[in-house]
């Protein structure tokens, strides 16, 4: 269990400092050349990164502190990532409409990890 604790810190810094530089490519590289609506898009997908990358660590850290399980939710904000905010990325320089329609379920991945989490913590 201590392992996967580590392992879901360093895939949340991986996430975090992906999105950071995902960020500033889109402030400065992108905001030319997609529409204001696509741009909206691209930056939801890396809010949406920071929050999860950051729940990660977290996740990480509560299980080496409380030494319980939380593998599921940190599984959920994974897929998460990729689904959601991976798919706004290429949403939104590709407008490819099958991209599109993935994005939800990275929303319900997100949901599933914070529903998981509220579940966890009531008992």
């Amino acid at each position: 269990m201590e392992k996967k604790a580590y392992q879901f810190i360093f895939w949340g810094s991986i996430f975090l400092f992906l999105a950071v530089g995902l960020g500033a490519f889109g402030a400065h590289g992108l905001e030319k050349m997609l529409t204001a609506k696509l741009l909206a898009t691209y930056k939801t997908g890396v809010t949406y990164q920071f929050y999860h990358g950051f729940a990660l660590l977290l996740i990480g850290i509560l299980q080496l502190q409380l030494k319980i399980d939380l593998s599921k939710i940190a599984y959920f904000f994974l897929a998460g990532i990729i689904l959601f905010s991976f798919n706004c990325y290429l949403y939104s320089m590709t407008q490819i409409k099958i991209l599109a329609m993935i994005i939800p379920f990275g929303g319900v991945s997100f949901l599933l990890g914070w529903g998981t989490l509220v579940l966890k913590v009531k008992k």
